[in-house]
């Protein structure tokens, strides 16, 4: 299914120059997809120069030629979306469902840029002096290598693209080994609807030597990462050796608060929308359950009984509600976090093994725990899985107290009617992100990212584009 990409460089898919490749595998049967182009040593260098060669075309496009084409991008992946789809769900593992529904998306997010790149707006600012003007704008920050995870290949290849594009810098994208196929579809995109030769660029193949290749290269001047927070330490103390700027959007771990006056079934229902997407797989994904003492019991009645109903199968059968998690590795991790929490004093009210009927696939059923103390592992521990851990509080200071304690800072959640609790508990929740009566967050019109260990910098909404741009003050003395 590789066989018409590759590694894409100054506009050409071609083999990596030693004809290596690596097995994609199928989440779902544990078949291979297909054999991936790895990108070598030489080719890593060759997408620098592209990318070097390509900036100095596309900082010159005029912005409104700039919108143009990443509009048309947006269109093209509307247009294919089933394609876009079915790649996704071949290599994540999703339900086909979810996988349109990121397509359309990271369309969202390329017709949203492609309108940010005419208002990057400069400011003339009034000069102390008669004889003097002072003017300030914008200009692209150069090359960009952008480096992104595999649980939502095409959104987050379409956040780092896209505001590149619309910066005018040019980028070198690198999928993970899991998901390349999705992000080359894209890529290919990117070229059929007129972005010049050099301007994108796709490496693929082992994510660390192509990154650390990257960041210790003079031409590129920029790194946006979306990875766990271990990733990310080790990507700033590379690039602080070249003091590249980074966009850095690290791990999670989301606290659900429900306090006793919200709507149970709508925050059941909010619940399970938002932490079985992917299949837990998401950095935002609801990972510290609060519930009211008082409500906690009518919560997990009605938690655990929707739960049951939820279809787990191969992303691509209809039906299917809840798809295998990516990876061997991945559903090894679940299983021994399981463990570990079962070890320390938890109850399984539901789940807490591979489900029944699969001889293939790395499939794990929802699991629900209760009897949960704050210092347990998975109270501090990304579960990256279909694991929900449910405790009780009493209070609102106590809650926030403990929904604060932790070194992430990425997103949270809080169900309540009382628009006093929904202000407070929004200012004071200590994360980038906070969602109030509702499991949607990151939307193309909206700034997206964390803060402590879950990184810096935004993606989306009118704040991003700033990251891909170099401030220049002029002090203009109009008297020769």
């Amino acid at each position: 299914m590789y066989e018409k990409f590759g590694q894409f460089i100054d506009g050409i898919w071609s083999p990596s120059s030693n004809g290596e490749t690596y097995d994609v595998i199928n989440p779902a049967t544990e078949e291979v997809i297909g054999k991936a182009s790895k990108a070598s040593q030489a080719d890593i260098e060759k997408a620098l120069k592209s990318a070097e060669k390509g900036l100095q075309v596309w900082k010159k496009t005029a912005p409104w030629q700039r919108s143009y084409i990443l509009r048309k991008i947006a269109d093209k992946m509307r247009e294919k979306q089933n394609v876009l789809a079915k790649w996704m769900t071949l290599e994540v593992g999703k339900p086909l469902v979810e996988a349109k529904g990121e397509i359309s998306g990271a369309a969202d997010i390329f017709e949203w840029n492609a309108e940010e790149t005419k208002r990057i707006y400069g400011q003339t600012v009034e000069s102390r002096f008669e004889d003097t003007r002072v003017h300030v704008y914008y200009q692209p920050v150069g090359v960009v290598a952008a480096l992104t995870p595999w649980n939502f290949p095409a959104v987050l290849s379409a956040r780092k693209i896209s505001t590149a594009l619309a910066a005018g810098c040019s980028v070198i994208i690198k999928p993970d080994v899991i998901t390349p196929g999705v992000v080359m579809e894209m890529v290919d995109i990117c070229s059929e609807c007129g972005v010049p030769p050099g301007v994108v660029n796709l490496l693929s193949g082992d994510p660390p030597s192509i990154a650390q290749q990257l960041i210790s290269s003079d031409i590129v001047k920029k790194i946006s990462l979306t990875g766990s927070s271990r990733v990310g330490k080790l990507i700033l103390k590379q690039a602080a050796d070249k003091v590249q700027r980074v966009t850095m959007e690290l791990s999670g771990h989301s606290p659900f608060i429900v306090f006793d006056d919200a709507d149970i079934k709508k925050a059941a229902d909010m619940a399970i929308a938002a932490k079985f997407r992917n299949n837990g797989q998401v950095c935002i994904s609801p990972n510290r359950f609060y519930i009211h003492d008082s409500k906690k019991e009518q919560f997990v009645n009605l938690f655990v009984e929707k739960t049951k109903k939820l279809k787990i199968g191969n992303g691509m059968d209809a039906e299917t509600q809840l798809g295998p998690l990516t990876t061997e590795k991945r559903l090894k991790e679940v299983e021994e976090l399981v463990e570990k929490t079962k070890q320390e004093g938890a109850k399984v009210l539901l789940g807490g093994k591979r489900p029944a009927g699969f001889n293939k696939g790395f499939y794990y059923e929802p699991t629900i725990f209760d009897n949960i103390k704050d210092n347990y592992t998975i109270m501090k521990q990304e579960p990256f899985g279909p694991l929900v851990p449910i405790l009780s509080f009493k209070s609102f200071d106590e809650v926030i107290e403990r929904a604060n304690n932790h070194e992430l800072g990425l997103c949270s959640y809080v169900c309540t009617n009382s628009m006093e609790k929904a202000h407070l508990a929004s200012e004071r929740l200590e994360t980038g992100t906070v969602a109030v009566n509702t499991g949607v967050v990151a939307i193309a019109e909206a700034p997206f990212g964390g803060i402590k260990q879950s990184g810096y910098g935004r993606e989306g909404g009118s704040n991003a584009i700033k990251d891909y741009l170099n401030v220049k003050y002029t002090h203009m003395g109009i008297k020769g």
